[in-house]
């Protein structure tokens, strides 16, 4: 059994737990702490250390994966999704490993929950490329083909009819306009429809909390890809972090 510790950094949330990256199970209590609400990166680093202390004494062999709601690269933080704009332009990933006393895998919120269910969940097994869109107060996105991650592809952010795609077709853009389903279905059309034309994916993956809502908006949807609902839902940060830090 090959283990290691995923944590996932989100917006109102932070969870962790070990994980056996051989079957995507979880080995160890989910632990989660709130976000702290200034978002800044002294408290949420130490409320990721406090998180690893919960969990227990791990060992120093342990890989360990941090997935974050931002552009990541090279263990620099880019941007700053529902959290402190402070973390632009921020040597993040140097900084949890200096208190965690340990090196770390840094990756991208979306990007993980990409690898889980390629791994693990609603697209094992699938050849060619698979794109996740995760619909909640944004548009996250992932690309993986063949297994293999295309990292930071921010697709919530096309333009779409002069709009930012997320601020039209997020699951808040519903909620803040009061759409139906039905009206929503309308935007969502346009943007897999755009998505379809750029890409050519193999399958289509929606996950975000909505996704437990999958048989109110997927069926109205006429694509030539098939989509389907992601299925490791609020683990799916966790799976893929521990399984991009065992790889890496």
């Amino acid at each position: 059994m090959t283990q290691a510790l995923g944590i996932d950094i989100g917006g109102t949330g932070i969870k962790g737990a070990i994980v056996d990256t051989d079957t995507g199970k979880l080995v160890s209590a989910r632990v989660k702490i709130a976000t702290p609400k200034s978002g800044k990166p002294d408290a949420i680093v130490k409320v990721v250390v406090e998180l690893v202390e919960k969990l227990g004494g791990l060992p120093e062999s342990m890989p360990v994966g941090v997935c974050f709601p931002a552009v990541v690269r090279n263990g620099k933080t880019m941007s700053a999704a529902n959290i402190s704009k402070e973390w632009i332009g921020l040597e993040a990933e140097a900084l949890f490993e200096t208190a965690l006393g340990r090196d770390i895998h840094f990756v991208n919120d979306a990007d993980a929950a990409g690898i889980a269910e390629v791994r693990y969940g609603a697209a094992k097994d699938v050849p060619g490329l698979v794109l996740l869109t995760t619909l909640g107060t944004g548009i996250g996105s992932a690309l993986i083909y063949n297994g293999t991650l295309v990292p930071n592809s921010e697709l919530g952010h096309l333009t779409i009819g002069r709009q930012d795609a997320e601020k039209g077709a997020s699951f808040s853009a519903k909620e803040r306009r009061h759409l139906s389903w039905r009206a929503w279905a309308k935007r969502l059309q346009r943007y897999y429809t755009h998505l379809e034309v750029l890409f050519s994916p193999d399958l289509f993956l929606v996950g975000g909390g909505v996704s437990k809502s999958h048989e109110k908006f997927l069926p109205l949807l006429k694509l030539t890809t098939p989509i389907v609902p992601a299925q490791l839902r609020n683990n799916a940060g966790i799976l893929g972090a521990a399984a991009l830090a065992v790889r890496q």
